[in-house]
């Protein structure tokens, strides 16, 4: 069912048009994501579809009925207010719900042929049911601890940061469950536990969602549609961001096709034209403005595919490792380092050495001391004790606050302070600065702009594209995502690939590290610090498999414990049938071969090379088959080996 339909959608700021004759439909139960270049209009298309924003030309419609909800980024709370009653009222509504609930219960008790009762009584257990109200404080209670605001549960909400602040907000929304939930980044200030909560909830209680978000991994575990904002219109993509990359390459294709065979008629339109006397006729004056039509299109097409493979080459590239550890500098040697805030311990006994082409993600919960390390390295800090023996080598350093930009300057000021038009860069080349700051998705009018006058994004990335003209031998990012678009972070993930020094960042995106990272170091809390070389996803998947394990252990534990129930009369199996006994003996090989093949397969996604020979898509169906029979050979062995204990 749909509950917001554009149509036509026209909106202009000042000269700039940003969308033109959009339409689009969000329906009940979709969880849609907006992604585009920053200031292409993801945030203005939300806010004509919440009604915050007029749009010049068009249609909205939406039944009046339907309630949408949106993520402040700066929320305002009561000044009154402590955080769990900051939460609480906005539950007002589902809690009144609640109370006529059981109060309409106790009346059926008596008169339970009451028709307007039982009407109302089912429209109100509707409401609940939508909601998932029936066990509210429980709910609150998780939420509370999950988002780690049980700590400041009754302190007043006004005090906290404002990521606190926006995880408060973010909160009650949930809890609320509108018919509609408009998130614009919703991960920003979360840790990566936290998003993975996030994502749980918002796909087991089925909401209705429309989401900006330069989180990859975000997008792919959440979406089941993809809009992106491009050339001033939209184009919709089913599925997460893997099959958004998939299906964007095939679009492309049909696009060069659709070149192709436009080249080859405007060559026959050419020639019919060329001979002159006939296009001045009146009647044909149509065809002739067709084929001016047609020229532009040819012009204009080939730039349009060429960005977007651009983009998608970007995107679908991977780090691979390489150089051996023998042959690299050493930059850090860290020993016994210990550091406390307040009692807190953040870090405790941690030794670690970090080597020239080292690309480490650091990575844990919000709080639990991961900007502290990088200040620690930077000797902004000094630990409680310990060592840090640093080499000879120049760092360049991205902070969340962008201290090395100067809001007073303009962006030439500021990469060219001497004057001139050419940056050198860290190479030792130069390149003019247009050129430059362009491959940093920056327009010509914006040199002479001042700094101050920049976006939160923009200031990003000229933050980072500064840094990438510092001749240095080691990079320390704090957070060098946050508020970047896509397109951006593909640029960025590009260079870091590319840089030849050590690289050293925090980051909650996943898909990020991933890409870049080929060591982690993991803040587990109270102080532990633990290395690890595995893929981030691929570490989180264990931590969450072992933690299941850990539960149904506890669960075990507890049945062990209840008294023994008696033995089933049923005559127990002596033997496996022979079916049974033959998988038993053979699976374990056919689930080996599966498992070479799915990681032949895998790797071959990891390689442009095999993938483009092979065709993406083939690759990807092949592994999508591999996985489903991986799966059901998995389960039947289970199934026979369960069987098989039994008997012993």
């Amino acid at each position: 069912m749909a509950l917001i339909n554009l149509f036509n959608i026209d909106k202009n700021y000042d000269v700039k048009q940003l969308l033109k004759g959009v339409s689009f439909t969000l329906n009940e139960g979709e969880r849609v994501a907006i992604v585009g270049q920053n200031g292409c209009g993801k945030s203005t298309l939300m806010k004509i579809i919440s009604g915050e924003v007029q749009a010049d030309n068009g249609r909205r419609v939406i039944d009046k009925k339907v309630i949408i909800d949106t993520l402040d980024q700066n929320p305002k709370f009561d000044e009154t207010l402590n955080v769990r009653d900051a939460i609480e009222n906005e539950l007002v509504e589902i809690k009144k719900a609640k109370a006529r609930y059981d109060e309409l219960s106790k009346l059926i008790e008596s008169d339970y042929n009451n028709k307007e009762l039982i009407e109302e009584h089912a429209k109100v257990t509707n409401y609940l049911d939508h909601h998932n109200a029936w066990n509210l404080d429980d709910k609150i209670e998780r939420i509370l601890q999950e988002f780690k605001l049980k700590e400041y549960e009754y302190r007043n909400v006004n005090t906290l940061s404002g990521g606190e602040q926006r995880r408060v907000a973010l909160a009650s929304l949930i809890l609320k469950k509108p018919d509609i939930l408009l998130l614009d980044e919703p991960t920003n200030h979360l840790d990566v536990y936290m998003v993975e909560f996030l994502e749980e909830i918002l796909i087991k209680e089925k909401f209705t969602l429309l989401i900006i978000s330069h989180d990859r991994h975000f997008i792919n575990t959440i979406a089941t549609r993809i809009v992106e904002i491009e050339e001033m219109n939209i184009v919709s993509y089913d599925g997460g961001y893997d099959q958004f990359l998939i299906k964007k390459e095939q679009r492309m294709q049909s696009m060069k096709k659709e070149h192709e065979n436009l080249l080859r008629f405007l060559k026959k339109e050419e020639e019919w034209l060329s001979r002159g006397v006939k296009a001045r006729l009146t009647r044909n004056q149509g065809r002739k403005k067709r084929v001016f039509e047609l020229r532009e299109k040819a012009k204009k097409d080939p730039t349009v595919i060429r960005k977007m493979m651009i983009e998608l080459e970007r995107e679908k590239k991977s780090f691979n490792s390489d150089g051996s550890v023998s042959k690299k500098k050493m930059l850090f040697d860290i020993e016994n380092l210990n550091y406390s805030i307040a009692g807190k311990k953040l870090i405790e006994n941690f030794t670690n050495r970090i080597l020239q082409r080292d690309k480490i993600a650091i990575v844990g919960h919000n709080g639990s001391g991961k900007s502290t390390l990088l200040k620690l390295l930077l000797g902004r800090l000094k630990p409680d004790s310990g060592t840090i023996k640093r080499g000879e080598f120049e760092i360049g350093y991205f902070d969340q606050h962008r201290e090395m930009l100067n809001d007073e300057k303009t962006i030439v000021e500021t990469f060219l302070p001497k004057g001139g038009d050419r940056i050198q860069l860290d190479n030792g080349k130069s390149m003019h600065i247009y050129a430059y700051l362009k491959s940093f998705l920056f327009p010509e009018e914006y040199l002479q702009k001042k700094i101050g006058y920049l976006s939160g994004g923009e200031k990003n990335r000229i933050a980072l594209a500064l840094l990438f003209t510092k001749k240095v031998d080691c990079l320390i990012l704090d957070e060098p995502t946050n508020d970047l678009d896509i397109q951006t972070i593909n640029i960025l993930e590009e260079k870091l690939i590319n840089f030849q020094g050590a690289l050293i960042f925090v980051s909650h995106d996943r898909y990020f590290i991933d890409k870049i990272a080929s060591k982690l170091l993991i803040f587990k809390g109270n102080g532990v610090v633990e290395e690890s070389f595995q893929n981030y996803s691929e570490y989180l998947s264990i931590e969450r498999s072992i933690n299941d394990l850990y539960e149904m252990e506890d669960e075990v534990k507890k049945e062990t414990a209840k008294p023994k129930e008696t033995a089933s009369k049923n005559k127990k199996r002596t033997k496996l049938s022979y079916k049974d006994q033959r998988d038993l003996e053979q699976l374990p090989a056919v689930i080996e071969e599966l498992e070479e093949k799915i990681e032949e397969v895998n790797s071959c996604l990891y390689d442009p090379k095999c993938y483009e020979e092979r065709g993406l898509v083939t690759v990807a169906d092949e592994l999508k088959k591999l996985e489903e029979e991986y799966e059901k050979v998995s389960d039947r062995y289970l199934e026979v080996l369960e069987m098989y204990e039994d008997l012993e």
